[in-house]
């Protein structure tokens, strides 16, 4: 998985190279690559908007002032995303029919399942063991403190 920004900018490229393909006269089949990384970055968008809705634990502790802006700068990325997604649809259905572009979101949904399986499963391992590891630390200090503590009250000092 790659950033928003990139995700959004491989998006715009791909967008722009299957338009001129389109506009030049080429086939569908011709655009696979172009089509296949505008899909590729549409759903790292879609897997990063969901994680800025729902960031893991210690996001939210470590980095919760950026949480907030980061959520808002994914969505701007996920609604121009939307309309380069429409505005492709449109031009695939015209030119080359409404079958088309249901073949098109039929392999792109594929592609979004083998990827979520793949990448995304691995990201969330990673996150999960993160914030276990948090945790844990966390629970040490805690228990460090309270020790502490009740080493002091217990001794009288």
């Amino acid at each position: 998985m790659i950033d928003p920004i990139s995700a959004i900018g491989l998006a715009t490229a791909a967008f722009n190279t299957v338009k001129q393909a389109i506009n030049a006269g080429k086939e569908v089949a011709d655009m696979g690559k172009s089509l296949g990384q505008f899909a590729s970055a549409m759903s790292d968008l879609d897997f990063a908007h969901a994680k800025a809705e729902n960031p893991p634990m210690f996001k939210k502790i470590f980095g919760a002032s950026q949480i907030e802006q980061n959520a808002l700068e994914i969505w701007g990325h996920k609604q121009k995303a939307k309309e380069m997604r429409e505005e492709l649809r449109n031009y695939i259905s015209t030119f080359y029919g409404p079958t088309a572009w249901k073949e098109i979101v039929a392999i792109e949904a594929k592609m979004r399942k083998q990827r979520r399986e793949q990448e995304y499963a691995k990201i969330e391992r990673q996150e999960t063991i993160m914030a276990w590891i948090v945790g844990f630390i966390t629970f040490l200090i805690g228990g460090g403190v309270l020790f502490f503590i009740l080493l002091l009250v217990t001794t009288g000092r």
